[in-house]
């Protein structure tokens, strides 16, 4: 395989681990670039749920690079053969990077169906069990300009046995190799990218063999899996990133999987990542939420004499909201599935006379235009329209809370990000608790060291200060 023309620039790597560069040489002929940190654009098929590409293109900043999933594609292998033309040209793609991942991040994928030779991927249709060359060959008919490489990703479940899981490093490896000698022989994937596969669940040991065989092979970067939020937590997940790290080059871009809540992509970024998938908005736009965090850090916290305004703090009004939507308004910030401390839920009656925008100063077309009652009303008579202005306003802020991490990593602020902010744990119930008890747990949530905050309860809302 001819040498990868994808190139990550670094210019600054603060505390030593933290990245900020623009990966460079993307694409078939490479033109196009994308600033780490950052996130792809999800998409359906191509297509970024509810959103026409007219529509997508009427926000500022879009990620070049575009996933799409093989679970998705792998069920129309006939119809792109018959085509011909790969998928960018299939589904009208055209100024963006295609990048193939195995699966969903979006969608739970059933474990128990992986074999020494075949992993399995879940489609409209239902499961569909790939080999090696069934593998390689939907990737030539789908002709993107970079692809996951098949791994045993079925080991993130916190029970599972080391045996298990240094069996999963060996079979990814192994399926890694069979890969790169089927693309080496392809013309069809001249041009192409490949991405490793980091296995190893939470073994530290497993995880850095992994990434250190897997650095040995021709690969232009590397995707580090079964982090997904919910099966670790923060601080073992940390750990481990921080580990592989050491074992990773550092002008390869390092892709991690499956984690993308605001709060995690920060620590993330602290211990080395660079690349994220974007399909946080989409999960939100879904539960008929909207993101609402606050992450500006242009003010003077010294001169505007109060407690510093910082990523993952809700507008003041929405502090006894955010618990809306679940069962006894619990958020589970745990579960992918359920409504985060980040994002207000439109869907409550509340909101039918909230003539405000969702975000105050917000650009995009949703909150220049429309206010909160407008949404509530079209989610609770389930109007499409609903999906497509929340899906335009949760991908522009998410975008801009990405393009305010590079700006804190660029100008020193990374600590104020990190440390001066406000940690949400939405309840519907008062709660009690003394600083030293909470200490621990909170500050681990964040991965921090301890600092001794102060403590104060306020309800739904724990503000932790300096």
């Amino acid at each position: 395989m001819a040498g990868s023309r994808i190139k990550l620039e670094l210019s600054r790597v603060v505390q030593g681990e933290s990245r900020l560069g623009v990966l460079k040489g993307l694409g078939r002929t490479g033109q196009h670039c994308l600033e780490v940190p950052g996130c792809l654009l999800y998409s359906h098929l191509g297509t970024v749920p509810h959103l026409t590409q007219d529509t997508l293109h009427t926000l500022k900043n879009i990620p070049a690079v575009t996933q799409v999933t093989l679970s998705s594609v792998a069920e129309h292998q006939e119809v792109l053969q018959e085509f011909k033309g790969g998928f960018k040209k299939f589904a009208g793609l055209h100024d963006t990077v295609v990048y193939c991942s195995l699966h969903d991040p979006a969608a739970l994928c059933p474990p128990g169906y992986t074999t020494n030779k075949t992993v399995s991927v879940w489609g409209s249709g239902g499961r569909i069990e790939l080999t090696v060359a069934k593998f390689m060959a939907i990737q030539k008919t789908i002709q993107p300009d970079w692809y996951q490489s098949m791994a045993d990703g079925e080991t993130w479940q916190s029970n599972t046995s080391r045996k298990r899981l240094r069996k999963s490093v060996d079979r990814t490896l192994a399926h890694l190799d069979e890969c790169l000698t089927i693309h080496q022989n392809s013309q069809d994937l001249q041009g192409v990218e490949v991405f490793g596969v980091v296995e190893g669940g939470d073994i530290l040991e497993e995880r850095a063999r992994s990434a250190r065989e897997t650095a040995k092979r021709p690969v232009a970067g590397f995707c580090l899996d079964g982090f997904q939020t919910g099966s670790m937590d923060q601080t073992l997940r940390t750990q481990l990133i921080k580990a592989i790290a050491k074992e990773l080059p550092e002008d390869k871009p390092r892709l991690l999987q499956g984690v993308g809540r605001p709060d995690e992509v920060l620590a993330c970024v602290e211990a080395g990542v660079d690349l994220f998938e974007g399909f946080f908005p989409f999960q939100v736009t879904e539960r008929g939420c909207a993101l609402s965090f606050s992450f500006d850090i242009s003010l003077d916290p010294e001169r505007a004499g109060r407690a510093p305004p910082a990523v993952l703090e809700l507008n003041d009004d929405e502090t006894c909201r955010a618990g809306e939507g679940q069962p006894n308004g619990e958020v589970t910030d745990g579960d992918q599935t359920q409504m985060t401390s980040f994002e207000i839920n439109l869907k409550d009656k509340r909101y039918h006379d909230d003539f405000r925008p969702l975000v105050e100063g917000c650009g995009c077309y949703c909150c220049v235009n429309h206010q909160r009652a407008y949404l509530h009303h079209l989610l609770v008579t389930n109007e499409l329209l609903a999906g497509v202005l929340l899906m335009i306003h949760n991908t522009a802020h998410y975008i801009g809370f990405f393009s305010t991490l590079r700006e804190a990593l660029a100008n020193d602020k990374l600590d104020l990000l990190k440390r001066r902010q406000v940690i949400l744990i939405a309840t519907s119930f008062s709660v009690t608790v003394t600083p030293d008890g909470f200490e621990s747990a909170a500050l681990s949530h964040l991965g921090m060291e301890s600092k001794h905050p102060r403590v104060k309860i306020n309800m739904t809302l724990i503000w932790l200060q300096e």
